[in-house]
This record gives C-alpha cells, sequence and structure tokens, in this order.
C-alpha cells in the first residue's frame, strides 16, 4: 500500500485520493498532488553573490574582502580566484578549494562572480 502525503494546510495523516485530487477530511482541503511535487523541483538551490548573480555547480568566484581562517597564519586574501565551487545548504553554502589552504567552505556574501 502506497503513503499517502499529509495534508499541506493542516498536517492531517488522514488524506486520501478523490480523482486526480487530494482531499483532507478533517479541513476539506482539495490540491494536485503533482503541481506540489513541480514546485517542489522548481525550488532548486539558489545562492546569490555579493552583488546579486546567481551562482551555479562548478563557477569561478573571487573573494572580496581578506577572510581570517581558523589554524592558518594567514587569511584568504582578497582578490583571490577561486575555481570550480559546489553550492550546498546551510551558513557556509559554498565548497571549494584554495591552492595554499586546501577544501573549506566559504559564505556567498564575500565572494562575487568572475
Amino acid at each position: 500500500m502506497s503513503q499517502l502525503p499529509p495534508c499541506p494546510k493542516c498536517k492531517s495523516e488522514f488524506t486520501y485520493e478523490s480523482d486526480n485530487m487530494m482531499v483532507c477530511p478533517e479541513c476539506f482541503h482539495e490540491w494536485d498532488q503533482a503541481e506540489i511535487d513541480a514546485e517542489m523541483a522548481d525550488t532548486v538551490l539558489k545562492v546569490i553573490d555579493s552583488n546579486g548573480n546567481e551562482l551555479q555547480n562548478g563557477d569561478s568566484v573571487i573573494v572580496i574582502k581578506d577572510l581570517p581562517v581558523k589554524g592558518a597564519p594567514k587569511p584568504v586574501k582578497a582578490g583571490t580566484k577561486v575555481k570550480n565551487i559546489r553550492l550546498t545548504e546551510g551558513d557556509h553554502n559554498i565548497d571549494c578549494k584554495i591552492d595554499g589552504f586546501g577544501a573549506m567552505s566559504l559564505k556567498s556574501e564575500f565572494v562575487r562572480k568572475a
């Protein structure tokens, strides 16, 4: 038996199918699950740099200010070019490798698209 999704309005678990629509018997909310799934697919991770440009996986970025690194004697200097970034979720939303420092995570607010 397939598991039906809970109601997006009241979170009730007692939903059922009626034709192509999902129905909640508690709040009488009706919705099309295909539309909900399509909206979720459209909400791809969007990461914006300091100038408002959207970043993509594999882009190159330039650091815009000196960034101190814990355990390193020197900071990542402003103007350092970072190639082949990978976008992630969270506070530090860019994973990359920087020459002389190795793998690290950066905040998108401290870089601009190259």
